[in-house]
Formats: structure tokens, C-alpha cells, sequence
């Protein structure tokens, strides 16, 4: 049996396992392509994602005008959702204009 650990922020607190986010004591829920789309961001964290390396883990293929936009979509509303819950929040989900995006806890 695989086990992945729980990736731990500050304030954010992701188990892979129970597939599971907590913001503080908020539980914060999330589709199945947001709660994959976060961890791949927090696992990499400091580092920028591509949007090619990003649909291809999250998705599948990669076809670049229309995967940047659902990328898009699926993380501004991946931030809404985190954002809300956490208004104090120690982290940020960044997009680097025509790259990809990067979590970073502060």
C-alpha cells in the first residue's frame, strides 16, 4: 500500500491520504481536480509548474491554448475556495504570466 504524507503549511494542512484539506481548524472541500491540481502545487512548492507539466499530471494531454484557460479556471477557483477559508492565510498559489503557476508558503 502506497502512503503519501501530509503536506503541512502554517496554516494549511493537505492529506493525501483522506483526501482531506484543512485551513486552521476549517475543513476546506475541494473537487477531485482541485484537491490533485493543490497537492501537486504544494508538493512542488517554491517551484514554478509549467501549464504543460501541470495538465499532463493532473489531466492527461496537453493541447496549449485550451488547457491554459482550464488550468486557469481550475485554479482561480481552487484560490476562492482556500482564500475564503483562509483570509490570513501563509500561502499563495502564483501565476507566472505565460509559464505556470507556483505554491509558495510564506
Amino acid at each position: 500500500m502506497d502512503y503519501t504524507p501530509t503536506l503541512s503549511f502554517s496554516d494549511l494542512e493537505i492529506l493525501p491520504d483522506q483526501r482531506r484539506v484543512h485551513c486552521g481548524k476549517q475543513e476546506v472541500f475541494l473537487t477531485t481536480k482541485e484537491f490533485n491540481l493543490l497537492c501537486y502545487l504544494a508538493a512542488n512548492e517554491g517551484r514554478v509548474l509549467t501549464y504543460e507539466q501541470i495538465y499532463q499530471k493532473i489531466w492527461g494531454n496537453y493541447v496549449q491554448d485550451i488547457e491554459n484557460n482550464t488550468i486557469g479556471s481550475h485554479v482561480c477557483k481552487l484560490r476562492e475556495k482556500l482564500y475564503k477559508a483562509c483570509p490570513d492565510r501563509q500561502f499563495e498559489i502564483r501565476c507566472v504570466r505565460e509559464v505556470g503557476y507556483s505554491f509558495e508558503a510564506k
